[in-house]
This record gives structure tokens, C-alpha cells and sequence, in this order.
């Protein structure tokens, strides 16, 4: 995130980062019920307070920053949402094989427990933590019909990302939302010049 950091930085943009449980630079995750996502959404409004922000949020990021701008309990001026499913990915993921291939166990035959423990098995993975963030939102499944955001909203997605499939029935929720394909997979489409180009412009940086 130093990269993103820096460049705000360099703007005059004052920059929160998040450091979602389970992930690089984040917390461990003991058990499931510490990663809810009405505990995960009350821990970042309290990290990024009452004033207005632009928030960014990336696959789970961006699955947390639709919920945080739809509810209101962050101001948001700009949203940017990248990699977003427009499905409940985790309800659907077999913890069971995915945490026996994890061990070393033959690997999921259904594609996205197979996708889903290939993202949390990679070098450097808290395997564990991650397996345990899978179920704590499980818990709480994504609903975005239930309410959206209402406010300037721009969706990026990889062209080769299969976890962004159909996301143009959501930006279909969102009035006046603008959708942008960029070139990569889940990993490659956040790395990409590409992404970080249409974010800055869309935030004005």
C-alpha cells in the first residue's frame, strides 16, 4: 500500500490505510465471530472518524467499503470499489475441504472453494486467520440488494477476474455508478498501471 500512501501524501490527501484481518499488515484471526461484518464495519468507522472521506476498497476491501457508504456510518464523498463479486462468495465455500487442502488434502473439486483456497494458501498467507475470515462473514452474507450506496461510485474490474463476473448488476444499483475494465486477474487487475490511474483520476489526485 506504500505506493498509494506516498502518492495521496504527495497530493495533500491525509490517507488511512486498512489493514483487513487475516491479511498483510493486519491482525491474526483467532475465530470466526471476531470478523463478523457488523464488528468489522464498526472497526473502521471508528479508525476513520466523522469526517467525509474517498474510500477505496479492493475484493473483500470493496465488499466492506459498499456496506460502510450504503449504512452511512462513514461519510463518503467519492467510493471506488475494485475486484467486487456481485454474488455471496464465502456462504458457498466448502470450509471443510478447503481447510483439508490446506493441510495438504486433495484440492477442492468446486471452482470457488478451489479459487478460494488457492487465494489463501499463496507464499506468505496466514492460512488459518484466512480460512477463519471465510466464516466469520460467511456469517453475515453480502446483500447488496438490501441497500446501496448513494453516492459517486466508480467499479473497476480485471478483464480475467472471474470473482468480478456479472458486477455490472451492480453498478446497476448504483445511480449514476461508472464501470471500468482494466487488464489483469483478481491479483493482476490491483497491480496493473491501470487501476491505480482510474483511481486517482476519479478521486481527482
Amino acid at each position: 500500500m506504500g505506493r498509494w500512501a506516498e502518492a495521496f501524501a504527495a497530493a495533500g490527501r491525509e490517507t488511512v490505510v486498512v489493514h483487513l484481518p487475516g491479511h498483510a499488515g493486519g491482525p491474526a484471526v483467532g475465530a470466526p465471530d471476531e470478523v463478523v461484518t457488523t464488528h468489522l464495519l464498526a472497526r473502521i468507522a471508528e479508525a476513520v472518524g466523522q469526517e467525509e472521506v474517498d474510500l477505496v476498497g479492493y475484493s473483500l476491501g470493496a465488499r466492506l467499503a459498499w456496506d460502510l457508504a450504503a449504512t452511512g456510518v462513514v461519510s463518503v464523498r467519492r467510493l471506488v470499489l475494485g475486484g467486487l463479486s456481485p454474488m455471496e462468495p464465502f456462504a458457498a465455500v466448502d470450509l471443510a475441504k478447503a481447510r483439508a487442502a490446506a493441510d495438504g488434502g486433495p484440492q477442492p473439486e468446486d471452482m470457488l472453494t478451489g479459487i478460494i483456497t488457492h487465494m489463501v494458501t499463496g507464499p506468505g498467507q496466514d492460512t488459518a486467520s484466512l480460512l477463519n475470515v471465510v466464516e466469520g462473514l460467511a456469517r453475515e452474507p453480502f446483500d447488496p440488494a438490501a441497500r446501496a450506496p448513494r453516492v459517486p461510485t466508480l467499479f473497476l474490474a480485471g478483464q480475467e477476474d472471474p470473482m468480478s463476473q456479472g458486477v455490472d448488476h451492480l453498478v446497476a444499483q448504483v445511480p449514476g455508478a461508472e464501470l471500468r475494465h482494466v487488464p489483469g486477474d483478481h491479483v493482476g487487475a490491483l497491480n496493473s498501471d491501470e487501476f491505480r490511474a482510474a483511481v486517482f483520476a476519479f478521486l481527482e489526485v
